[in-house]
């Protein structure tokens, strides 16, 4: 049985990583698509990065994978359930919650200047 848990572990953390990228990734491209002019670009990847706000928003500021997670192992270090280093996950919201609001500010100013 501990093989299977490690295995559906393996595979929620790689999901969960996946997940992680695409918002991530997300909010890194706004102030690219800002740069560019590219403001509709700008208003999706600001709509996607709120939704995922959203959910996290209505799970106690958790990642429902983590709660998937945590039911295949006793481990509650801050990376258990993604593949990050630790420092990363331990302050994922913090640093990416910074970026994102230092980015829709950045766009804002960009375009009120257009």
């Amino acid at each position: 049985m501990a093989d299977r848990n490690m295995v559906t572990l393996r595979s929620i953390k790689i999901l969960h990583t996946l997940v992680w990228a695409l918002f991530a990734g997300a909010v890194l491209a706004i102030p690219v698509a800002g740069i560019l002019g590219k403001f509709r670009w700008v208003a999706g990847l600001s709509i996607l990065v709120m939704v995922e706000v959203v959910v996290l928003a209505l799970n106690r500021m958790r990642c429902p994978l983590t709660d998937v997670a945590q039911r295949f192992t006793e481990d509650r270090s801050d990376n258990f359930d993604i593949y990050l280093p630790v420092w990363l996950a331990r302050h994922n919201k913090l640093i990416f919650g910074s970026l994102f609001l230092i980015g829709e500010l950045f766009v804002w100013m960009r375009y009120l200047r257009t």
